[in-house]
């Protein structure tokens, strides 16, 4: 289980990149990139991390669903998620 903070981060750089992405976009257009420079660096989509919704995980994100590796392979066997069971043959 990922620390409350860095799950709180994501989320925060999420907001940030929200509200600037019209404005990146318009100065990218115009080449204005001292403009760019200027914008806080968490405004950056690039700085985003997928993480798994349930236990903030950050490696094995299954993008998707939205939720990591371990967490999927719960849920698919508990039949927690719809049109996934268990391969057999």
């Amino acid at each position: 289980m990922a620390k409350e903070s860095m799950k709180a981060r994501e989320v925060k750089r999420a907001k940030l990149i929200a509200r600037y992405a019209e404005k990146r976009a318009r100065l990218k257009a115009e080449g204005d990139y001292d403009a760019l420079q200027a914008l806080p660096k968490n405004a950056s989509p690039v700085r985003a991390h997928n993480r798994c919704k349930i236990t903030g995980r950050p490696k094995g994100y299954i993008r998707q669903f939205g939720i990591s590796r371990i967490q999927f392979r719960e849920m698919a066997s508990q039949g927690l998620i719809p049109g996934v069971k268990k391969a057999s043959w």
